[in-house]
């Protein structure tokens, strides 16, 4: 089930900035009134302001994310440098369920081919992985709720467009996502350097889900036990590791390769 957006007529929705902030509680208030796609919201630690607590309330029966930050954060954040407390980032786009990204590749006639990035906090990594989604075929990109990027302007940005086109489900439990993903005949496929499956020894040909961890810890350990296959990418090189978002690629253009054949 998609995410509820209700909208209401366009002249009442508040603007955002070109990177997508909307700044100060009547505006906050508003966008959220006027159903527009909020991907984040963050409130000033430790406030109890009423206005504040009513903001927090209405997002979250929303099914918005709502986000405890500093004032430090909230002032680095802010455009205007009058935030009062609350910032919300707007969404490009609408995110989508897994019913609709596993219908798409039925709809093609496709074995599914999906990335789950597990806490990908850099949006310039979310949208680069997006990006080479969207070129190597993959039905569609899935990330958790919370501690990771959202489909925001600067995402956007990065994939050049590819948010447009590739499906993005955002859901509350990877573990539990991942063990969906098995009850419909999914494979899952972890990136992991001490994985001991070689990358070309892995049959990516069917149903597959491949997962890429965050850019410091790598796969959270619930999700890490939830995997079929923990994949190591051979390495050549004096380091041991590669950015998120190239291990996607590496990984997603395997998939092609054995797809191709």
């Amino acid at each position: 089930m998609k995410e509820k957006n209700t909208k209401r007529p366009e002249a009442d929705i508040p603007e955002a900035m070109p990177d997508g902030v909307i700044e100060g509680r009547n505006a906050v208030i508003e966008a959220l009134r006027a159903g527009t796609v909020i991907d984040k919201i963050y409130l000033a630690k430790g406030e109890t302001d009423a206005s504040l607590g009513h903001i927090a309330s209405t997002a979250r029966n929303l099914g918005v994310v709502v986000v405890e930050a500093d004032r430090r954060k909230l002032d680095g954040m802010s455009r205007t440098h009058s935030h009062q407390g609350v910032i919300a980032l707007a969404a490009v786009r609408e995110y989508v369920s897994l019913d609709d990204i596993l219908r798409l590749a039925r709809e093609k006639g496709e074995a599914p081919l999906i990335v789950v990035c597990d806490e990908l906090s850099d949006p310039h990594n979310l949208g680069a992985v997006i990006r080479t989604a969207e070129c190597a075929g993959a039905h569609g990109v899935i990330i958790p709720k919370r501690r990771s990027a959202g489909l925001t302007a600067i995402v956007a940005k990065t994939s050049a467009g590819a948010v447009s086109h590739v499906p993005v489900a955002r859901v509350p439990n990877l573990p539990s996502l991942l063990k969906e993903l098995k009850e419909e005949g999914l494979w899952i496929f972890g990136a992991d350097a001490t994985g001991n499956v070689s990358l070309y020894e892995a049959d990516l040909k069917g149903p597959a889900a491949i997962v890429i961890g965050s850019e410091g810890t790598g796969m959270g350990r619930l999700v890490r036990e939830t995997c079929d296959f923990l994949v190591s990418i051979p390495m050549r090189g004096k380091l041991n590791s590669l950015n998120a978002s190239a291990a996607a690629a590496i990984m997603l253009y395997e998939a092609v390769r054995q797809r191709l054949n």
